[in-house]
């Protein structure tokens, strides 16, 4: 009946100021933003629900986990505020410790969320290194605020030929006025650096260096000691959270699909209309502009405005029809590094997971977040053998105990594990995905009973994602999270191609609002935001709504 209701209402209005196809949470951000500046906005996703890679699902009876993304950092707080997010039930609990990694030795090292907590911590590692963190984290902390800014703001548009490029120069200038030489250099340094050089020269200690390591390269190519690797550094120090905390990491209460439904309520309470189940098949357009969306039952919507939450590759290599894109373009397109380098674990436990050397005073909060990694040279090799296409015998996993932050996600008595496996090749050597698929999780579920010995009997379900389910589950085009690799080439004015920065396309009326824009991947909003607001200066300027679509 809900879906003959949906049909009517579609029947009976064919046409939309805006569409937004897909129901990420970006896509979702950009439709409040359209729709509480007074636009007539549809949302057509695929799905069966909301969310994208920002959902809670059940994977056994009254058991919910965060099935792909599964910690909620850099939400930006303008969205919070702006959508009112806190009034449709969002509600998050920072991470601390933030990052905690045990060792071989027996040893578990927490990177707690109070600095002065922090450095007493380290010292007991390190009384040189822990002097250092300070006068470190102190630095990275003002590199990162310059690059604050840019997050909720469209790339410059490299053109000296034109006065809005000059203008755009301008205003990036603007915003360096007051850096230093030195601070440059520094910021050169961490753009262009690799984490494991940077970290080989400041610290002495391997386990210190090794916590620095859980917290970077996070879903992207490359080793610890590939050349632009320390940029994860600067980003993750970026603000987030409603309270606007540099380097925020938080349990999203209800799990992570709780930060797209409050989205959706958001965007439904401005007007917006949400519709699943409806995966778009091509997007319209004639005379180089576009004129609405064609739905996989044929049903056509029309529209002079509609903002992809699709990656690139997806939105204008499948769903634009061949010939209305210029050549060049497609070829940039075409070129953008994908071959998603990440996996998911998610389980049911009877157990709780109880990790050797967690101080038994430990509180549930405490007993959350443990990251699986040895050393930088043991990351470098993972990546060395997924990069030919190999499963690493002995993974990095991060593991989420995450009904230790929220037990409503579980019966009592059952525990949620969720496992973010990094560096699996996309495109194996040897065989398929399909086939490959369990050798993966047990390969997951070894590497946890080193830390954690109880987890194997404890096993109740599992669900095991790999970067091809990524693919085909999520629309995730080879399976990669950031819907393109976070990686010098492809940030900030080249993202998602160099010259197509601004959200807009060589399409008029046509934008790409998810994390293939700038500022790129995670659980942040920022490309809809921007996206949407990219539309609301066009659609004052040029004046789209009214003309013939």
């Amino acid at each position: 009946m809900r879906a003959d209701t949906d049909r009517l209402a579609l029947d009976s209005k064919q046409r939309y100021d805006a569409i937004v196809v897909g129901g990420g949470h970006n896509g979702l951000t950009a439709a409040a933003y359209l729709a509480r500046a007074g636009l007539s906005t549809l949302v057509l996703e695929r799905r069966h629900m909301v969310g994208g890679c920002c959902v809670t699902e059940e994977i056994a009876p009254g058991c919910r986990v965060s099935t792909t993304s599964y910690i909620a950092s850099m939400l930006r707080p303008e969205v919070i505020v702006d959508l009112k997010l806190r009034a449709h039930g969002l509600r998050m609990v920072p991470c601390d410790p933030a990052i905690q990694v045990p060792f071989a030795d027996g040893q578990v090292v927490p990177w707690w969320v109070e600095r002065d907590r922090a450095v007493a911590e380290f010292r007991k590692i390190s009384f040189k290194d822990a002097e250092t963190f300070v006068r470190m984290d102190d630095q990275l902390k003002k590199l990162a605020r310059y690059l604050q800014p840019f997050f909720l703001e469209p790339p410059p548009e490299i053109d000296t030929q034109s006065l809005h490029g000059w203008s755009d120069l301008f205003r990036v200038a603007r915003r360096f006025r007051s850096i230093s030489n030195s601070e440059i250099a520094q910021l050169i340094s961490f753009l262009t650096g690799s984490l494991g050089d940077f970290l080989d020269r400041h610290y002495e200690s391997d386990k210190i260096k090794t916590l620095f390591l859980a917290n970077n390269v996070y879903g992207k190519h490359g080793g610890p000691f590939q050349q632009g690797s320390a940029i994860g550094l600067l980003f993750h120090l970026l603000s987030g959270g409603e309270h606007e905390l540099q380097g925020f990491f938080g349990h999203a209460m209800g799990g992570m699909g709780a930060i797209t439904q409050a989205l959706s309520a958001a965007a439904q309470e401005f007007g917006a209309e949400i519709r699943t189940s409806a995966p778009v098949t091509q997007i319209d357009v004639r005379n180089g502009s576009v004129r609405g969306v064609v739905l996989e039952d044929g049903m056509e919507i029309r529209s002079a405005l509609v903002l992809s939450n699709a990656d690139p590759k997806r939105t204008f290599l499948k769903m634009i029809p061949a010939g209305d894109l210029p050549e060049d373009f497609v070829r940039a397109v075409s070129g953008i590094k994908m071959d998603g380098p990440c996996a998911k674990v998610n389980m049911v436990l009877a157990d709780e997971p109880r990790f050797t050397g967690t101080s038994p005073n430990a509180t549930p909060l405490e007993r959350t977040f443990y990251t699986l990694v040895s050393s930088l040279d043991f990351a470098e090799r993972c990546y060395a053998l997924s990069r030919s296409g190999e499963i690493p015998e002995d993974l990095w996993v991060d593991c989420v105990v995450s009904s230790n932050a929220d037990d409503s996600l579980a019966p009592k008595g059952k525990h949620i594990l969720t496992c973010f496996v990094q560096y699996v090749p996309y495109r194996l050597r040897e065989g398929t995905w399909d086939e490959k698929r369990e050798l993966l999780g047990d390969r997951v579920v070894k590497k946890i009973a080193e830390y954690a010995p109880n987890v194997p009997n404890a096993i109740l379900a599992r669900q095991v994602l790999t970067p091809l389910d990524l693919e085909r589950t999520y629309g995730l085009t080879e399976g990669n999270i950031f819907h393109g690799d976070l990686s010098l080439e492809q940030l900030f004015f080249m993202r998602p191609v160099p010259g197509w920065s601004q959200y807009r396309t060589p399409i008029a009326g046509l934008y790409l609002c998810g994390a293939g824009a700038h500022p790129g991947g995670g659980v942040t909003g920022a490309p809809g935001h921007n996206a949407a607001h990219q539309v609301l200066r066009d659609v004052k300027k040029r004046r789209f709504l009214g003309s013939d679509a």
